[in-house]
């Protein structure tokens, strides 16, 4: 299966680092690669919980959280014909405070031609996500 990981230490608590990753309300104003995110259900994400995610170059999709351990990972997928995109977030105590670890994997009958057609701008939304997730975390306001 096709897909990718970028880790990222972060000056910050895994507290800290959890609960900006888990704001995904506020992603659009933290992440300039999220243009706009509704939940689509209410309280705090857990197994089940579905976010709309708009993102610049690339199809609107629904995203559902299959895993979830509080406070240290989430895990969600986004399925269209022919396609699931799952999406892992893993937050870890670090000797310099935290370790960020996303990771993408693509899915699916038609995963390697879209693989091929997104990968150079999956891997540039990932890093951007990280180092954005690391400059609020360590920012002294939340």
């Amino acid at each position: 299966m096709p897909g990718l990981q970028h880790d990222l230490t972060i000056a910050a608590p895994p507290e800290r680092v959890w609960a900006v990753l888990v704001d995904v309300e506020r992603w659009p104003e933290r992440i300039p690669t999220v243009d706009d995110v509704e939940r689509l259900d209410d309280g705090p994400l857990a197994v089940g919980s579905r976010t709309r995610l708009r993102q610049p170059k690339l199809p609107e999709g629904v995203w559902t959280v299959t895993e979830l351990v509080d406070g240290s990972s989430f895990t969600w997928e986004s399925r269209s014909p022919g396609v699931t995109i799952t999406g892992a977030h893993v937050v870890e105590p670090h000797p310099d405070g935290s370790r960020l670890t996303l990771r993408l994997r693509v899915s699916g009958l038609l995963s390697g031609i879209g693989w091929l057609m997104t990968r150079s701008l999956s891997r540039e939304y990932t890093q951007t996500e990280a180092a954005s997730i690391k400059r609020a975390a360590e920012s002294s306001t939340p």
